[in-house]
């Protein structure tokens, strides 16, 4: 699970413009917001870098 539809809220961005940024297409990002499916390790380091934020913001935690 990823936190990358509330990061893009939280910034006012639209998911049209991080896919343009990444080079990948809408219904690529779509998925990735969605949960889907999950983006890859250097594309998750990737989108942390273009959005400004620690990648570890965009990672849900599955220990309690």
């Amino acid at each position: 699970m990823n936190r990358i539809k509330e990061v893009l809220e939280e910034k006012g961005i639209k998911q049209t413009w991080l896919a343009d940024k990444l080079g990948k297409s809408y219904n690529m990002v779509n998925g990735y917001v969605k949960n889907r499916q999950q983006p890859r390790l250097e594309v998750l380091t990737e989108i942390a870098n273009i959005l400004d934020v620690d990648i570890k913001e965009l990672i849900v935690s599955t220990k309690k």
